[in-house]
């Protein structure tokens, strides 16, 4: 691919193109002739913003497809990708000349291109890309039916990013950003690491400048080191090697500097410099049976000293994409390097992912079919660009691992999954339902990260069990929106109950009259937000008082009080605020008060068990808020160079910064150059976000932890 890529960038004639074309096709193939002969004609005296001559994008498309897959048809779709939008040819006659199975190609390439005319944010408008997340999800279910569509569709991005620079900037980056999310993702599921990789740094480069061109910078000052060290590693190996037995030409191992996106990921995962990756080069090693992967493994292994917690075996446990390959992480002399061990063959699939098995095949698409049920089960919302990213990047960035159900069955999930997330994987209900856990016949918490080739068995209850804390700690949006939209249901449920209970207090009145009133109220929904917005309450309050006059004739109107931590509005005398036991509500969580009659209120978190089964029972409440002044406490985890005066410059930032430290700790080691230290520190900024953010421009913040419990 790379060959390919340096030749493609330096073509400039239609000339030079067919000759590329055929040097990776069948130049006797009339079907491919057709194709070009038509694309020619259709695209004559179109250019490009950088002036060459339009069909030159056709051709390098279908000449990086021919790369991936030999299938003819899928080379006259790239030729003839863009023949139905830009010209005046029909689909009706692309059939007539070239038979259904191109014609049906085309038509999905096309379909692609009006769906993301109709839906994304055009690059002119200063609005955020939100829409990209309903336009990825609609390309991936316009494309699923013939996944080839979708090969041919990246060859088209790829050599769309390859010429971005012809572009205003503005352009470059929403191109870039669509890129990131809609097509890096597509190519990483189905395998094909040749053009995920490509697409990612090129994204890299127009998204994120001044970071590319730090490790950029880095790379080109020590690329000389690194391939001295390369080149003796690789060296060493190959003797290790043939001293046990193997010959020269049973095996090949190549050596690279890793991906700069890949670099960027691990410096934003550890909050790292560049300097600070010990693992910038890897090996990759090649041989002809399986068995031969575990004796090179083995070689390895006995001369070298292993990362055990970062060998991965998926030889036994193949990636849901099928990708196949054992990793593994060594300690040399010179540092660490990265190892792969595959076969010849799982190199193709590795490569080329899903098109490899047409490409090996004489063109013909294999008869297994391949699981792309992972296309239907993106379940993202048209929310804010911030969440869809974050979803995406767990779903389709993180590295995966395979876990088993007793019965054997295979899930794969994102690294750092928990066992809530393959409950969910399960099923919806599954997830809803879920109480704990058996990984590998030992009860475990839903909390608990799940390891590759974990067997796990989800125990589930007769009820529900929601966690709406939890929504951080799980990994794929399938997990995520499911809380979210338990939560949704019972927070509703709960508002209802809460305002019925609230009102029925308030007016010394039966549930059901109560009930009744809320019924007949205009706009029913927003009277019960009550529970959490004092001015809908006082809203309601006054309807409900001028509406009907029979409610009760000795009404008291209910005063607004400050009392300790909490605001109250109640018509009923309080003379002390109580926590049960049952729930921890920290400051800012939604909370409800029950009251008793020794005029004492019981705060419970919102979402409690206990404080449900009391509202179900239509136990007397009143209104209740935190008062938003009190200061929050949070530990911070920080990644701090090892050199002298560091603690000095971290502390006189905090100062700065109005954050008042409470207790620190050191030594933490992440690498020879690097350290984590633990703060905890007060603060009147009562969102972590914003925190989070301000804190995130000053330093390499590794986590944030909320401490407000309101029992302290």
């Amino acid at each position: 691919m790379e060959a390919l890529l340096s030749k493609a960038e330096s073509i400039s004639t239609i000339e030079e193109a067919e000759k590329l074309l055929f040097s990776y096709t069948n130049p006797n193939s009339q079907i491919i002739y057709k194709g070009l002969n038509l694309a020619k004609e259709a695209h004559r005296n179109q250019t490009r913003k950088s002036g060459i001559p339009y069909v030159i994008h056709p051709i390098l498309v279908a000449t990086f497809t021919a790369l991936i897959s030999n299938d003819e048809a899928m080379i006259v779709a790239g030729l003839l990708h863009d023949v139905v939008e830009d010209t005046h040819y029909t689909i009706e006659e692309i059939d007539e000349i070239f038979g259904q199975d191109i014609a049906f190609l085309v038509e999905g390439l096309t379909k692609i291109e009006v769906i993301r005319d109709e839906e994304l944010i055009p690059s002119t408008s200063d609005k955020k890309l939100i829409s990209s997340a309903l336009t990825f999800r609609k390309m991936l279910l316009t494309s699923i039916k013939d996944v080839r569509v979708l090969v041919v569709k990246l060859c088209d991005r790829l050599h769309n990013m390859m010429t971005l620079s012809a572009l205003p900037k503005n352009k470059q980056i929403r191109i870039a950003e669509e890129t990131m999310v809609v097509y890096a993702p597509i190519a990483h599921r189905l395998g094909i690491s040749q053009i995920k990789n490509r697409l990612e740094d090129l994204s890299f480069y127009y998204i994120y400048p001044k970071a590319y061109q730090e490790i950029d910078n880095y790379i080109n000052k020590h690329r000389q080191n690194l391939k001295l060290k390369l080149n003796t590693f690789i060296q060493k190996i190959k003797k290790l090697i043939i001293l046990n037995g193997f010959k020269e030409k049973d095996f090949e191992i190549f050596g690279r500097v890793k991906h700069y996106y890949s670099m960027y990921q691990k410096m934003q995962r550890k909050g790292i410099g560049v300097d600070e990756i010990l693992d910038l080069i890897a090996i990759r090693i090649l041989v002809k049976e399986d068995i031969d992967c575990y004796k090179i493994l083995g070689i390895l292994h006995i001369n070298y000293k292993p990362i055990i917690s970062r060998f991965k075996d998926y030889i036994t446990l193949p990636k849901e994409n099928g990708y196949s390959t054992i990793h593994t992480t060594l300690f040399s002399d010179d540092g660490i390097v990265e190892t792969q061990i595959r076969t010849y063959e799982m190199h193709k699939v590795a490569e080329f992912g899903i098109a490899a098995h047409w490409r090996y095949k004489d063109g013909r698409r294999d008869k297994q079919e391949v699981n792309l049920d992972w296309l239907e089960s993106l379940q993202y919302q048209d929310e804010s660009i911030e969440e869809f990213f974050a979803l995406a990047k767990g779903d389709l960035f993180s590295d995966d691992i395979s876990v088993f159900s007793p019965a054997g069955d295979n899930y794969t999930l994102p690294r750092d999954a928990v066992a809530l997330d393959f409950a969910y994987a399960i099923h919806s209900d599954i997830g809803k339902s879920a109480v704990s856990a058996l990984i590998n016949k030992q009860k475990s918490l839903l909390l608990t990260p799940l390891k590759n080739g974990d067997i796990v068995k989800i125990i589930t209850g007769k009820e529900p069990s929601v966690h709406c804390s939890w929504i951080d700690s799980v990994k794929t949006s399938r997990a995520k929106e499911g809380i979210k939209n338990s939560c949704r249901q019972r927070i509703r449920e709960c508002n209802s109950l809460s305002a019925v209970n609230i009102f029925s207090l308030l007016f010394d009145m039966p549930i059901d009259r109560v009930q009744m009133l809320f019924d007949i109220c205009k706009s029913k929904e927003n009277a019960f937000k009550l529970t959490s917005n004092r001015h809908i309450y006082k809203e309601v309050l006054d309807r409900f008082i001028d509406s009907y006059k029979d409610l009760n004739r000795d009404f008291i109107y209910p005063k607004e009080f400050v009392k300790e931590h909490f605001k109250v509005i109640s018509n009923k005398p309080i003379d002390n605020i109580e926590f049960d036991y049952c729930c921890h509500p920290k400051v800012g969580d939604n909370i409800v008060a029950f009251y008793r009659e020794d005029k004492t209120i019981v705060i419970h978190h919102k979402l409690c068990k206990e404080a449900y089964k009391k509202m179900l029972n239509h136990e007397p409440m009143v209104y209740i808020s935190w008062v938003s002044s009190k200061s929050a406490r949070y530990q911070l985890l920080i990644s701090l160079q090892n050199r002298q005066g560091v603690l000095a410059e971290l502390l006189h930032k905090l100062a700065i910064m109005d954050l008042n430290v409470l207790s620190i700790s050191l030594g933490i080691t992440n690498s020879e150059s690097a350290e984590f230290c633990k703060i905890e520190i007060e603060t009147k900024e009562q969102n972590s976000k914003k925190l989070r953010d301000k804190l995130s421009k000053k330093f390499k913040l590794v986590d944030i932890i909320s401490l407000n419990d309101a029992y302290k």
